[in-house]
């Protein structure tokens, strides 16, 4: 028994299909057959139910599974404590993003590295949470930053809260609605296109709650991106309206070409941010800087 053949058992078993294991793992499919057979040869007892198309666990084989995962992981980290040593310096930086971290902190971390540690590696990846932790998983990212909303718990994450930023509404500052003076209601947003990144199912339950049923994102939204910034480019050439954390439009508040528009009742909730990252991973000493790059950028 060898480690090898105990990743051969786990592609397996998260495939479900020899086929797309052997794929997976750059091997024939008979290679991938015999190495199995080896380990139930070793351990005695199978592992695999072939049943027609079928692959499953035996009762023994989800056993080992649960440890070779552990045994696997491990391996993996002594090999990367032992290249960060090697390499003897900050090592490189794989950060996936969500759209509201993506837009407040991506350029201007690869600006911050690029002036002040221009020998790191430094590689950031906005995209789809459901791809990003695959990724993750799959250790082609070293963390995450996102939503804490759009990600439940996991045994094999770390999830640390970071910041909660306010969300709210904001149009190009010449909109009709500034200009009439009067009492904004959610009703008078719909008159035009309301713009956003897609929402999770807690935050559409919190817009119903304060809004009313016409807030269900599923019938307000008519522009959905997951770029925050083609977002509000649209709102600044056009009567539509950007719903999302305020701290993306700043510049653009503060340059005069945004506005926040105040509505009655006022939108309180927030987006709530964290840093996911696989639990017991061995970090890089450069995630350390990210760290504290978010902590200082990541704010209202």
């Amino acid at each position: 028994m060898n480690l090898k053949h105990l990743e051969h058992l786990l592609a397996v078993a998260e495939t479900g299909s020899f086929s797309r294991a052997a794929e997976q793992q750059h091997l024939t499919q008979s290679a991938l057959s015999r190495s199995i057979q080896t380990l139930e040869d070793d351990l005695g007892a199978r592992l695999i139910d072939r049943t027609g198309k079928r692959n499953e666990l035996t009762q023994l084989g989800q056993a080992v599974a649960v440890r070779a995962r552990r045994m696997v992981f491990e391996a993996a980290e002594l090999r990367r404590s032992a290249q960060l040593l090697k390499q003897g310096n900050l090592g490189t930086i794989r950060i996936g993003l969500g759209s509201g971290p993506g837009v407040m902190l991506m350029t201007p971390f690869l600006v911050h590295m690029a002036r002040h540690h221009p020998s790191v590696h430094v590689s950031m990846s906005p995209g789809p949470t459901e791809l990003q932790l695959m990724q993750l998983r799959q250790r082609l990212l070293d963390a995450l930053v996102i939503d804490v909303r759009r990600i439940a718990p996991a045994p094999d994450l770390s999830i640390e809260n970071l910041a909660e930023l306010r969300t709210g509404f904001v149009c190009r500052s010449s909109h009709p609605l500034l200009k009439t003076g009067k009492t904004i209601f959610f009703d008078d947003l719909l008159c035009y296109p309301l713009a956003s990144t897609p929402l999770s199912a807690e935050v559409a339950h919190l817009l119903v709650n304060r809004f009313g049923p016409r807030a269900d994102p599923q019938q307000a939204v008519s522009l959905r991106c997951d770029d925050i910034t083609s977002l509000l480019e649209v709102v600044k050439a056009s009567d539509a309206i950007y719903l999302g954390i305020l701290a993306a439009a700043r510049t653009g508040i503060e340059a005069g070409q945004l506005a926040e528009l105040v509505t009655e009742p006022v939108l309180t909730s927030g987006a709530r941010f964290a840093f996911v990252t696989l639990l017991r991973r061995t970090e890089a000493p450069s995630m350390g800087l990210f760290r504290q790059f978010v902590a200082e950028q990541l704010r209202d």
